[in-house]
């Protein structure tokens, strides 16, 4: 299930400027450490002469008491008074030796002062005339408040900082904050309006330790930077923006599913409607969000528009809202511009072509090679069609990478024709030159079936393409795995086993076999009676105990027989015929050799 979250900064602009300013403003150097000198310290305890050694044959006879050291230490200056820790047992535990020691200086510098701001609005010209568009908190406490006349708002408070708004700048901020969700926390990040960004954590979330960790997390590491944050998550990107302007906390998650009842006591406001709505909304009586599900959409279309209707839509996820992800400036890219439109499969191909040596030569630049490629095109209307091919090992090659995505033309719909195209490879890896030094010996090589692979699994999917590699184990049905289809496989055990294993042992009924060891005779299996004329076993497996319980005593006496018709079968017994711990002696088809 999607789940979007949305990241709200409401102070942006503000807290922008405060942080340049703390970055510029350097605390004062420390003062050196700097000890009282006495001039007299007064006569030294140890005596002159040399040979002075703990115990030595001048210490006094009688030892004096703690009253008369205390007295003499109190006596001396103060750099030359032992500590405390040397005059006897301390009363306080002793710190862990493992543990780091924080030393703190008995004299430091003094504690620089907080800086001291005064209320900050931001102005910028709207239409005619400027007005506030930002505003402190303590600016909002004198009454200055977005959306006043910078004029009035002068006037109101006279020694008020007034400053020009940068909303490049704080664009630029979020498209770097866009960036770093994107290398760091989920591929899909999106600038949002208002001072905020989209994160869709669908398929993600578990890599940051769930959705309500990732939130603290991420709203710890804007409190790091320096911002005020609210965070919020949804089903869509509309439900969580709302959420995250207008819901209550700074932390909102809406539980799956229940969209509509997390949404049904905002205001109108959080649906992004434009002001002429919102206008219609408060003179037809709607305030809140639930006021609008239970009308009809047709009226309700007629009061407040369509646009809001659609928007209403996209809250509730009844129409999709895709976030177009931020494109990471490192990913190879590149893109063509058409004079004309084209719509026909021998030009998309012709186009696919050039953009895939465009992108060869960005890779060999760098070194690496193409695991995935995503191209888009852009229709006349607007829209885009996308499609995206994935190889099994990093690879340049025009021809092979253009098969791939001559695969997926027929997926794609011109419409009333496509006008540009981008190719994206968003995962990549080092690729390194092609040892050929077998090849110019004569030697023989093994071909590699990358490419092979890569084809069929762009007809039938990556998943259904992949080798059956042996595993350690003698229990058969855990002996066998999937992996790499590039990859060879280890060697293979030396036991017989059948052609085709079953991933599960069927039962078979009325099974006449002799005790203990001897194969079955008859057995019915799949509704039809099969008589043996021939049999081969036992081969006794025991359960792998380390797994659980259950397996500890657990034993299979394994048989390969064949009937009458000469079909050959491989059956196993559970138990040994002495201990019934060993198993209930009930008979299983467990697979077919021919």
């Amino acid at each position: 299930m999607r789940r979007v979250v949305s990241l709200f900064l409401p102070h942006l602009a503000i807290e922008r400027l405060r942080r340049l300013e703390r970055s510029a403003t350097r605390l004062p150097d420390r003062l050196p450490l700097q000890l009282p000198v006495d001039d007299d310290p007064g006569a030294c305890s140890v005596p002159r002469g040399g040979g002075w050694r703990p115990g030595a044959r001048w210490a006094p006879d009688e030892l004096p008491s703690r009253g008369d050291v205390e007295a003499q230490i109190a006596t001396l200056p103060t750099h030359a008074q032992p500590p405390m820790r040397e005059l006897g047992r301390r009363s306080e535990a002793a710190s862990h030796p493992y543990k780091a020691a924080t030393s703190t200086p008995r004299i430091s510098a003094p504690l620089a002062k907080p800086l001291e701001h005064a209320p900050l609005a931001l102005i910028d010209k709207v239409g005619r005339r400027e007005e506030v568009v930002a505003a402190c908190d303590d600016a909002r406490a004198l009454g200055v408040h977005p959306g006043m006349a910078a004029t009035h708002a002068r006037a109101l408070v006279s020694d008020l900082d007034f400053r020009p708004a940068e909303p490049e700048a704080d664009a630029a901020l979020l498209d770097r904050l866009a960036l770093l969700a994107v290398r760091r926390w989920s591929p899909i990040a999106a600038v949002s309006p208002k001072d905020g960004l989209w994160i869709d954590l669908a398929g993600c979330e578990h890599l940051h330790g769930g959705e309500e960790r990732f939130c603290r997390r991420l709203i710890a590491f804007c409190r790091r930077a320096g911002f005020t944050a609210r965070v919020a998550v949804a089903d869509t990107p509309g439900a969580a923006h709302a959420l995250a302007r207008y819901g209550r906390g700074d932390l909102i998650r809406a539980a799956p599913g229940a969209t509509a009842s997390a949404l049904a006591l905002l205001p109108i406001a959080a649906l992004r409607l434009a002001p002429s709505a919102l206008s219609a909304a408060r003179r037809f009586g709607f305030e809140t969000i639930a006021d609008l599900l239970p009308v009809a959409r047709g009226p309700l279309a007629r009061r407040l528009g369509l646009p809001a209707i659609t928007r209403l839509d996209q809250a509730l996820g009844a129409v999709a809202e895709p976030i177009t992800p931020r494109e990471d400036a490192e990913v190879p890219l590149v893109e063509r511009r058409l004079l004309e439109p084209i719509g026909t499969a021998e030009a998309i191909e012709q186009v696919m072509g050039d953009l895939l040596r465009d992108l060869a030569n960005v890779l060999q630049e760098r070194g690496i090679g193409a695991r995935a490629l995503r191209l888009t095109g852009l229709r006349v209307d607007g829209t885009e069609q996308v499609v995206a091919v994935g190889t099994s090992r990093p690879t340049r090659e025009v021809p092979h990478l253009l098969r791939l995505l001559k695969l997926k033309i027929e997926r794609i719909d011109p419409g009333m024709g496509l006008e540009q195209f981008w190719l994206v490879a968003p995962h990549t890896e080092p690729l390194d030159a092609v040892d050929l030094g077998a090849v110019l010996a004569g030697e023989a090589l093994v071909r590699d079936p990358a490419r092979l692979v890569d084809v069929i699994a762009g007809r039938i999917g990556p998943r259904a393409v992949f080798r059956v590699a042996p595993v350690e184990s003698h229990v058969p049905e855990r002996a066998v795995t999937r992996s790499d289809p590039n990859e060879m496989p280890g060697p293979w055990p030396k036991w017989p086993r059948p052609i085709r294993l079953f991933a599960r042992p069927e039962p078979l009924a009325r099974v006449m076999a002799l005790m203990p060891d001897q194969p079955p005779r008859r057995f019915e299996w799949r509704g039809k009676t099969y008589k043996i004329v021939a049999g081969d076993g036992p081969e006794r497996v025991h359960g792998e105990w380390w797994r659980r319980d259950a397996e500890v005593w657990a034993v299979r006496d394994y048989y390969r027989v064949e009937d009458d018709a000469g079909g050959r079968f491989w059956v196993f017994r559970r138990g040994d015929g002495f201990e019934d711990d060993t198993g209930d002696l009930s008979w299983w088809m467990h697979g077919v050799f021919g």
